[in-house]
């Protein structure tokens, strides 16, 4: 079994948000400050494949459970048979910064390449320590999300200064994120003979993974690749991915969505790829108080009445009004406030699904929904008269 010790914790640290609260806390990682909309979620494992998944691009993220860090960090270069890296879900860490209320600081795996701060550091990413994390996650469930500062500092920290600073960094709802996650050309995962293509909004690569565990080459493009080139692959169906940010600022890829669903191109939305899909098809996007981020979200398939329980990152959903006006049916409902969860096209072989159903980190529940999307490709038999 494999030990390390941190190596760069203790530091000086502070969370500053937008409506003037500070807490203090021990920085670790790398000393920098970073502004971001802070979010929380609720998984109790998995922060390797959290902390690099694209969908948290642009974001402070507190993770509720109290110690974190205590099995370190993997090589993140080992990768699977068909070159995706296996313990992560992208190639860096996506987040701004990291908050926790306890960091180990002993880690010790089998697996184990270096601590977490160690990996922070060498990414260029803050971390705090020493917050009260329920206290935080409760004054986001009552107040919604909100934009704060990350200081880590080998020094004494100036508060006005980076109040000030705060006050003109850019919000979240305004930043653009696709130029920072998405691929700039066509990657290629697999040696199968048909091919799946991923539009990428900020795709994780367990979604990648999963395509080819049911037999499918993959190629993944850039999320603003126009419908022609898409099809000139030749694909048996298309996924667009999660990602972060607003929906309504990929209209490159609702367009190509429309066109998808207006051809009957057997078609998967994840997440991020949902939403789009569902403004393609006439629904209504707007932004959750404070989002679903965490490993145990209940939600109920409409057609066997049964519950899953289903992993969760994002902050923007299908308005469950507009349902009736679109081109949608209603396929899950999340058990606990009712909001859209997933969708079938009313005619056209096109579904999609606001949790992961490729999970990582979270439960296996739902990995079913990559055998509806091969359903479709196959018979099209979901497909509605």
């Amino acid at each position: 079994m494999t030990t390390r010790k941190s190596t760069h914790a203790k530091k000086f640290g502070k969370l500053i948000f937008d409506d003037g609260t500070v807490l203090d806390g021990q920085g670790f990682g790398y000393s920098t400050t970073v502004f971001g909309e802070i979010v929380f979620n609720t998984g109790m494992v998995g922060y390797n494949e959290t902390l690099t998944d694209p969908s948290y691009s642009g974001q402070i993220l507190t993770l509720t459970y109290p110690l974190v860090g205590n099995y370190g960090v993997p090589d993140p270069s080992i990768k699977d048979e068909n070159g995706i890296s296996k313990f992560f879900e992208s190639d860096k860490i996506q987040i701004r910064g990291l908050v926790v209320h306890e960091l180990s600081l002993t880690a010790s795996h089998w697996n184990l390449s270096m601590t977490l701060d160690e990996w922070l550091y060498n990414e260029k990413i803050p971390g705090i320590s020493g917050i009260d994390t329920r206290e935080l996650t409760k004054k986001l469930r009552n107040s919604g999300v909100m934009m704060a500062a990350l200081v880590v500092s080998d020094s004494e920290i100036d508060v006005e200064l980076v109040k000030k600073q705060l006050g003109m960094a850019p919000h979240y709802e305004s930043e653009q994120f696709m130029d920072a996650v998405s691929t700039k050309q066509e990657q290629v995962y697999g040696n199968r003979d048909q091919s799946v293509v991923v539009i990428d909004t900020g795709a994780k690569n367990a979604i990648i993974r999963n395509l080819c565990e049911i037999g499918y080459k993959v190629i993944k493009l850039p999320w603003n690749a126009p419908y022609d080139k898409i099809m000139s692959f030749n694909p048996k169906g298309i996924v667009i991915s999660n990602g972060p940010g607003d929906p309504q600022n990929c209209p490159e890829t609702i367009e190509t969505a429309k066109k998808l669903i207006s051809n009957n191109i057997p078609t998967l939305g994840i997440c991020l790829g949902a939403q789009i899909i569902g403004i393609a098809g006439n629904t209504e996007t707007y932004k959750l108080k404070y989002g679903h981020r965490g490993q145990n979200k209940p939600c109920l398939n409409m057609e066997n009445n049964q519950v899953y329980v289903t992993s969760q990152n994002h902050g923007y959903g299908i308005t469950p009004e507009s349902l009736k006006q679109s081109e949608f049916n209603l396929w899950f409902t999340n058990a606990d406030d009712k909001t859209v969860e997933g969708i079938k096209h009313k005619k056209q072989n096109c579904v999609a699904v606001q949790f992961h159903p490729e999970a990582a980190p979270g439960p296996y529940d739902c990995k079913f929904v990559f055998e509806e999307l091969k359903h479709l490709m196959e018979e099209g038999s979901s497909a509605k008269e």
